[in-house]
């Protein structure tokens, strides 16, 4: 046996048997680098199992039992001289070695000096020498082979005595348990995987069903009005159908349905929406047939042959006397009906503030007249749309006459809406103010010529000493009645009127409707003379 010394580890050897081909093989088989090749691994287990057993098959049998193998012995340090101490009992010692734990981290390193006794049941036998992994340079490797597996002595009495048996260091110790942890993990990130893949899977289907249910809810919603609450069409008979200018999509469906015309307004909105020209469907009177389909419907409206203006419009600024005469020259209203109309106040729904005068009650706008329709019935719907404008700009209702009666002033006096407010606040200031130079009277042409029945111009000498209720030269105060049907803008004009404290107003352009304001008489006066140049000018309009 040869034993040299690693310089850098004192006390530690490594022996060789020279009789043993194999470790020699092995040893002289490292590689410069010091890791052995997989095919000198490989070769060295095959020829470790096979030396194995042979070794077991010509083992002796003792007493009909054959030799038990042991477990491999620990070693350890014993006492200096290198002698083997037996006990009583039978422990085989190991031989005397000083091993220190190698920087390759084998895991079967024990401490120096501390022998570890092998209880055996047969006789002590000389252990054979234990070749150790080669603990070198870093970097170097502990895979076994023939130079640096680890011999385990087997049990003695065996033929041949008790040859090593080579143990790999890879399949014990650290490394074991680190790649059982690490599989552990990989395990638990794919199982983790799994389960996350799964909730996911199942959120995604839940949206994909809830979507799908809303989408066939939605369609066999559609389906169901176009087969259940349509008619099939082409319709028949014939009815005459009347659009107001302030119809929308719903009201002209629910008209239609009450005409006899469509089945049901959600049929009709339908077709509403999905033509592109629904939207330009014209006010007027249409012949139309009964039981059409919805579509039908909507194409029929788009046709203008089947149109035919049958409107009364009011326009801002206009008086009964004004209204009657467009009423009466429709040619289905005879003027009995109209005159008859315009005295029933309780039957065109006149409020009780107007004092029985439809004057500036008659709301602006344009009236498409039913084929059966009566005066009355226009005429409160017209009184409506009045009704309903001083509701919503939240007028008080004992203020609604004398609103009207300052609003239907405004819109006679002024031509261009941007003087409403400035006129307002002169028909406040000599309300307000009787003992002012006005002494509290209006001095308005406009009442003037409504007294003696113009609709405009400026009032003669004569129409200024005419003695009419509306003479506000004449007489204090706001006139009996409205003198025209005022604008919406005429109203907010009056219960919002500028800040000023101006008297006087007079129009000095009644082409373009320019108007002078003043605070004085003499301001006033020369205001005048401007107005006075004008007419000069331009006398087939004065």
């Amino acid at each position: 046996m040869t034993c040299w010394c690693d310089a850098k580890r004192e006390g530690v050897c490594n022996a060789v048997s020279e009789q043993d081909p194999q470790s020699q093989s092995g040893a002289q088989n490292v590689r410069p680098s010091g890791l052995p090749s997989r095919r000198d691994i490989i070769r060295a287990r095959q020829e470790a199992a096979a030396k194995s057993r042979m070794q077991r098959s010509a083992a002796p049998v003792r007493d009909g039992v054959p030799p038990r193998a042991s477990s491999s012995p620990k070693t350890g340090a014993d006492s200096s001289d290198g002698q083997l101490n037996a006990s009583s009992t039978g422990d085989v010692p190991t031989p005397d070695s000083r091993r220190e734990q190698g920087a390759s981290g084998s895991g079967n390193a024990t401490r120096p000096g501390v022998p570890t006794p092998v209880r055996s049941t047969t006789p002590a036998a000389p252990a054979a020498p234990s070749v150790e992994p080669q603990q070198g340079r870093a970097g170097e490797s502990n895979i076994p082979t023939a130079a640096n597996a680890r011999e385990v002595p087997k049990p003695a009495g065996s033929a041949g005595g008790a040859s090593p048996v080579l143990m790999d260091p890879l399949t014990t110790g650290v490394r074991s348990r680190r790649i059982e942890v690490e599989r552990k993990r990989l395990r638990r990130k794919r199982r983790n995987a799994k389960i996350r893949s799964f909730f996911i899977l199942l959120t995604v289907a839940a949206v994909l069903a809830g979507c799908a249910y809303i989408s066939f809810k939605l369609l066999w919603k559609d389906g169901s009005v176009q087969v259940s609450d349509d008619y099939p069409g082409p319709g028949t008979g014939s009815v005459e159908f009347v659009i107001n200018p302030s119809d929308t999509g719903a009201i002209i469906g629910a008209n239609l349905v009450k005409a006899g015309v469509v089945k049901s307004e959600e049929a009709f909105l339908v077709a509403w929406n999905d033509n592109a020209d629904a939207t330009s469907i014209q006010p007027g009177t249409y012949q139309l047939k009964k039981q059409m389909s919805a579509v039908q419907a909507v194409a029929a409206l788009l046709d203008e042959t089947r149109r035919s203006s049958n409107a009364v419009t009011v326009i801002p600024g206009a008086s009964v006397k004004d209204v009657t005469e467009k009423m009466k020259a429709f040619a289905k209203f005879s003027d009995e009906d109209v005159d008859a109309a315009v005295k029933d106040p309780a039957a065109i729904g006149l409020p009780a503030e107007a004092n029985g005068s439809l004057e500036g009650w008659l709301a602006p706008g344009t009236y498409e007249i039913h084929v059966d329709e009566k005066p009355a019935q226009v005429l409160e719907r017209m009184v409506k749309g009045t009704v309903t404008t001083l509701e919503e700009l939240q007028v008080p209702r004992e203020q609604w006459h004398t609103v009207l009666t300052k609003a239907s002033i405004l819109e006679m006096e002024v031509n261009i809406d941007r003087y409403l407010p400035q006129v307002a606040r002169v028909i406040e200031n000599r309300l307000a103010n009787p003992a002012g130079e006005t002494a509290g009277f209006l001095n308005m042409d406009s009442t003037v010529n409504y007294g003696v029945g113009r609709s405009g111009g400026i009032p003669t000498a004569d129409d200024l000493e005419k003695d009419t209720p509306y003479n506000t030269y004449i007489h204090k105060g706001l006139p009996p009645t409205p003198i025209a049907s005022p604008s919406r803008e005429a109203v907010e004009a009056t219960l919002k009127p500028a800040d000023g404290d101006w008297l006087y107003f007079v129009t000095v352009d009644l082409d373009s409707g320019e108007t002078k304001f003043a605070v004085t008489k003499d301001e006033h006066d020369a205001n005048i003379v401007l107005l006075r140049q004008w007419c000069e000018a331009h006398k087939d309009k004065c």
